[in-house]
């Protein structure tokens, strides 16, 4: 009979080869877990952005101009993002027996709905170049009626 050794030696490599299959699942997986993340976060500041704008947008004297810049400067210095990528779509439905506002904040009067749609490519905020949410919208949408 052969006597097992218990000599460390005969397992040198026994790490090295597990450590090559394990390391780059679990360097995936954080990755995902850091790209994930900044989604979310995104998607927050995104809301945010929306939100904020809908209450810029239903006091008397504000434009589309000033909303739309608004939104575009916060989201560019909160998140980095191109002003050029981001989308901001403003819609104002008259309420019952007034005038049609045509989706401009400045013509609209109390009652009529405001809504505030902004949307970022997420290929334009995202740390990691990949297929997963390539292609992806981060959007929100926010309505209040115009004070």
């Amino acid at each position: 009979m052969r006597l097992i050794s218990k000599n460390p030696s005969r397992r040198r490599g026994a790490a090295m080869v597990e450590m090559a299959f394990v390391l780059p699942i679990f360097f995936m997986v954080v990755l995902g877990i850091i790209e994930f993340g900044r989604a979310m976060m995104v998607s927050q500041l995104v809301t945010n952005a929306a939100r904020e704008a809908t209450r810029l947008g239903i006091i008397d004297g504000s434009t589309n101009a000033t909303v739309t810049t608004w939104v575009k400067d916060f989201l560019v210095g909160s998140i980095n993002v191109p002003a050029a990528d981001v989308t901001v779509t403003i819609t104002v439905t008259a309420a019952a027996g007034n005038p049609n506002p045509a989706n401009e904040i400045g013509s609209s009067k109390p009652r009529d709905l405001v809504t505030i749609k902004v949307a970022v490519p997420f290929d334009k905020v995202s740390y990691i170049p990949g297929t997963y949410l390539k292609g992806k919208t981060l959007s929100a949408t926010s309505a209040m009626r115009h004070e």
